[in-house]
């Protein structure tokens, strides 16, 4: 599943948005060392800058295209690939903020928790991600790849991304290793100019491995199938705009 840059960045400041917010909500006056893991195209990368200074901030992310946008966005910054299933800083570090990544790691319980043994004591683990794979948009995504000539690419729930873990696992994980650990959920609502914003929107996450299972040959067809279910899901509001429910789970640990 090779990431399009262009298709991200097509709801730039809707997708900024929670990155912000969860950087708001980090308890550190200063950092020496802060990385942003999956960084993506830069965006992200870019508020940590603003808030600790170009020195102290790197980038890392697992796709090539990611880490190309981000490195035309941000020049000066160093960026690097890695693995999160595996990676862990060299040495301890301040900061590790994740703004939409986890989501796509598995067993990401055990990561994070490997992660904290890599900040220094008082450093902060902070990580954001969609918490919704019960809106019509994702549940849209299952209802068309079963309906379909595509259907057996589907079937078993084999393209299905995992549902994230219930908030006490996350305290039970990383609070042994923690001296505050915090969990909440936004749910935002983004007014959508269209059904088709709305598929485009999830073309540049959760809907590419869909697009990737249905293959070349049915994409149009399942694409269509798929924008009929948003079309009937997300009803026009008065104004013409459909509103895009998006709760997002936000997770800050500080390292005892």
């Amino acid at each position: 599943m090779a990431w399009s840059v262009g298709q991200y960045l097509k709801f730039e400041d809707e997708r900024t948005r929670p990155a912000r917010d969860l950087l708001a909500q980090v308890p550190l006056g200063e950092a020496s060392r802060a990385i942003d893991l999956g960084c993506g195209p830069g965006n992200s990368t870019e508020l940590l800058i603003e808030r600790f200074g170009a020195a102290a901030v790197t980038g890392m992310d697992s796709d090539d295209n990611m880490l190309i946008g981000a490195r035309k966005r941000l020049p000066e910054t160093p960026f690097f690939k890695a693995d999160l299933e595996t990676w862990v800083p060299e040495e301890p570090v301040d900061l590790l903020y994740a703004n939409a990544v986890f989501q796509w790691v598995p067993d990401h319980l055990s990561v994070l928790s490997h992660l904290m043994d890599g900040l220094k004591p008082g450093g902060v683990l902070a990580i954001q991600m969609p918490d919704n794979l019960g809106e019509p948009s994702h549940v849209s995504m299952e209802a068309a790849g079963a309906d379909g000539p595509w259907a057996p690419a589907f079937e078993g729930g084999r393209v299905r991304r995992a549902h994230l873990p219930a908030p006490s696992a996350y305290f039970d994980r990383l609070g042994p290793k923690a001296k505050r650990v915090d969990v909440w959920h936004t749910i935002y609502n983004h007014p959508m100019a269209s059904a088709d914003a709305i598929v485009e929107w999830v073309k540049g996450t959760g809907l590419r491995p869909y697009l990737d299972a249905a293959g070349p040959e049915h994409v149009d067809a399942y694409l269509e199938a798929y924008r009929a279910r948003i079309d009937k899901a997300y009803p026009p509001m008065a104004d013409g705009r459909r509103l895009l429910r998006f709760p997002r789970i936000f997770i800050i640990a500080v390292k005892a």
